[in-house]
């Protein structure tokens, strides 16, 4: 027997076992039509508004921020093991293993610097909040 008959008679079963199920479920299950099953349902009180919803970009900024520094941490764990496992052997070559890390770091402290600068790590104000300082200014 083939191989590739054996793949497609397995494809053939994969594909008919979950439509005849739907199939069957859909031949057996009861009709009952009523506009309150097309409704939106939010724990039992009527919807109200759009649904649309503008999420600000503040919370993907955190989120890629998140994700960025996560990554760092997860590199420099095995680099620090090598690193001791180079210092515990007395090995030549120290600034050959230290120096790519030490790039590596200061390109992320760049980032984290730029982040820092254009206001990334910090929360987004809403309209309603006013900066005391330049109200100050104000008066």
């Amino acid at each position: 027997m083939n191989d590739w008959i054996a793949i497609g008679a397995l494809a053939l079963v994969g594909l008919l076992i979950p439509l005849g199920m739907m199939l069957v479920s859909w031949l057996l299950r009861p009709s009952v039509p009523e506009t309150s099953k097309r409704a939106t349902y939010e724990s039992g009180e009527v919807p109200t508004g759009g649904t649309r919803i503008r999420f600000n970009i503040q919370y993907y900024m955190v989120a890629l921020l998140f994700l960025v520094f996560d990554i760092e941490t997860v590199l420099l764990f095995p680099w620090a093991v090598v690193y001791l496992d180079v210092l515990e052997s007395d090995a030549v070559g120290h600034f050959e293993i230290l120096a790519p890390m030490v790039a590596f770091v200061a390109i992320l402290l760049v980032g984290l610097g730029w982040a820092w600068r254009t206001g990334a790590v910090q929360w987004a104000r809403t309209p309603g909040q006013v900066d005391p300082d330049t109200e100050r200014d104000r008066v």
